[in-house]
């Protein structure tokens, strides 16, 4: 007998406004190509299933720790849980002993039909906004068997949906999910390929490949722009984006997503350090782009 396909998902949403048009449903698979320094998802970068901490939930027991045969737990100098990740085999046995969720999982196996299920229980708002499924994470084309049974399965059913890429996949399968998606969120996080490579870990030149490939097939596509104080803001890099932008053929919005830090607080727990230096970007500034992108005929909008 075969063996189903499963996807790795670390999150879903029910009920989002900001993952396309209508209400929508959105997943978020683990596992990411690009390391940006702005990630708000630290938890989607990895693979694997990992360990979640929330210290903050600690009382001190210490029940864990004897759980744990690879001796990865330990009371830190306050008293709190801490973990050794280089021991940390992600068995999770020491999580079924933590009443108080102090010890948790990010990233839990479905089937196709484990996750269609779940996404066809919102099916009434999908008909009735316009909405349907996005497949976020992570990087979904990159657990392309997965996200390709899911957007057949809803095509079966009528439930559109949406794929936000980053757009760094080459594999031909996952190319495939890009094509067979209704719309694609896609990440624009940079036009000169050194600047990208110091900014997310990999050069952008899959990514506008990919870009400018989907664009001549006339796929719709709402364009991302995570725009970062220092780091991706500055007026060439604005100037070219737009220009990109301009020369595309399919491209139904702009989204500018201003830095937020909401993500800061999720490094700690999955054992990351927190590495960008930025200030937010005040309101004034924000309306300044969106006029700025809006005078090459593009449709803006602040945030998703």
């Amino acid at each position: 007998m075969q063996e189903e396909t499963k996807g790795l998902i670390f999150n879903i949403v029910h009920g989002s406004f900001v993952d396309g048009y209508g209400v929508r449903t959105t997943i978020f698979l683990k596992g990411c190509p690009l390391r940006c320094l702005w990630c708000c998802n630290p938890e989607g970068q990895s693979f694997e299933p990992e360990l979640k901490i929330n210290a903050t939930r600690c009382n001190s027991c210490g029940r864990c720790i004897p759980v744990c045969k690879q001796g990865a737990l330990s009371l830190d100098d306050a008293g709190l849980i801490a973990v050794d990740r280089g021991k940390c085999i992600r068995c999770f046995e020491c999580m079924e002993v933590c009443y108080t969720d102090a010890l948790d999982r990010w990233g839990t196996w479905y089937t196709v039909d484990e996750m269609f299920e779940i996404v066809q229980r919102d099916s009434n708002y999908y008909s009735t906004s316009g909405g349907g499924l996005t497949i976020g994470g992570g990087e979904a084309t990159w657990q392309a068997d997965f996200t390709l049974e899911l957007i057949n399965k809803c095509h079966e059913y009528k439930i559109p949906v949406n794929i936000d890429t980053c757009g760094y996949v080459s594999d031909p399968k996952g190319i495939e999910c890009l094509r067979a998606a209704d719309m694609l969120l896609f990440d624009v996080k940079g036009i000169d390929p050194k600047d990208h490579e110091k900014n997310t870990g990999v050069s952008n030149d899959v990514i506008q490949k990919n870009l400018k490939m989907l664009s001549d097939e006339r796929k719709p596509m709402i364009i991302r722009l995570p725009l970062i104080p220092g780091y991706n803001d500055s007026e060439e890099n604005l100037k070219a984006t737009a220009e990109l932008l301009a020369s595309l053929k399919s491209v139904e919005r702009v989204d500018i997503i201003p830095l937020h830090q909401y993500g800061k607080v999720k490094y700690e727990g999955v054992g990351m350090e927190y590495m960008l230096e930025a200030e937010d970007m005040d309101n004034d500034r924000q309306e300044e782009l969106r006029s700025f992108f809006e005078s090459y005929g593009l449709k803006t909008q602040i945030g998703g």
